[in-house]
């Protein structure tokens, strides 16, 4: 691009040594790593993204950022910027999964841990957020996890070649696409894992490309609170949206959001400026230390719902 051309230049007329990565693939991970000594020690602060370092598009669009010193984060980071710059070739990341080496791999076993966690009646759920999913192989693994009881709802702002509602096939799986003033950019994956939820942030949509012809990262959010932040104030608030969701039909059209019994309408982008606005800081950090929103929650998945009556 002719801004990034642009700044590599003026970036090497400094004496700063750019790179510009592998030959044939397109970079499209957002990492950011700075490495200080700190009296006697060396420290490394990593931070990862789902969108780009960019000061027009972060006015536009909605993204999520990950800022850490977990020495395996940073380890992994580094690990990383090796391999972009030719210094080693791939190694297995410990934390982070990286495209187009383990990524798509990777999310076939975690959907088929979920199928088999269902078939043996251990809590099973899948919650997707992404720009498009247009993979046919991940396509067909939803698909078997819908058919084995899997309860999975996607938020796909764009393409989604997944049809839902088909008898058989997906009848577990619901698609919303929400469309406001800002642009959803933001990649969130959600697996139950048997009441031990796994959650990724990530650069990835789910596409050949992003498999196959990218270098990509996702990255596991295993801090408690955070987590317990992205299920609350992000998943929760998008799914009870009914104001500027649109639902996909198994025909591949789409319809508006009913509102709910009460009639109330919920516009997550709304809620979420609420939640940015000052005075909301007594949300963020509640005295029991776990995040959650007052209003919103995940509704229970149909295991937690069939135990409670037990």
């Amino acid at each position: 691009e002719a801004n990034n051309i642009l700044w590599a230049r003026q970036l090497e007329e400094a004496g700063v040594h750019v790179v510009y990565g592998l030959v044939g693939y397109k970079i499209h991970a957002k990492s950011c790593l700075v490495v200080r000594r700190e009296g006697y020690h060396i420290r490394r602060y990593a931070h990862l993204a789902t969108g780009n370092y960019n000061p027009t598009t972060a006015k536009l669009y909605t993204d999520l950022g990950l800022f850490t010193c977990r020495p395996e984060f940073g380890e992994d980071v580094t690990n990383f910027f090796n391999l972009l710059t030719g210094i080693c070739q791939f190694q297995s990341l410990s934390k982070l999964v990286a495209a187009p080496f383990e990524l798509h791999d990777r999310l076939l076993r975690l959907v088929e841990r979920e199928t088999q966690n269902a078939r043996q009646g251990l809590p099973a759920r899948i919650i997707l957020k992404l720009n498009s999913l247009a993979d046919c192989q991940v396509i067909e693994a939803l698909y078997r996890a819908s058919a084995a009881g899997v309860k999975i709802e996607l938020i796909v702002r764009g393409i989604c070649c997944l049809r839902p509602g088909l008898k058989g096939v997906s009848e577990n799986i619901t698609v919303r696409s929400i469309v406001d003033r800002f642009l959803e950019h933001s990649r969130i994956y959600y697996f139950e894992n048997a009441c031990q939820p796994q959650l990724f942030i990530s650069s990835a949509d789910w596409m050949p490309r992003n498999f196959f012809r990218r270098i990509e990262l996702a990255i596991p959010v295993e801090d408690g609170v955070l987590r317990e932040r992205l299920i609350s104030e992000v998943l929760a608030i998008s799914l009870a949206d009914n104001s500027k969701a649109r639902f996909l039909q198994s025909d591949g059209s789409y319809r508006r959001a009913a509102p709910s019994g009460e009639g109330k309408r919920n516009r997550s982008q709304f809620e979420f400026i609420a939640l940015a606005s000052p005075g909301t800081e007594m949300i963020r950090k509640p005295v029991d230390g776990k995040a959650r929103h007052p209003r919103v929650q995940l509704a229970p998945s149909p295991f937690a719902v069939q135990q409670a009556r037990k």
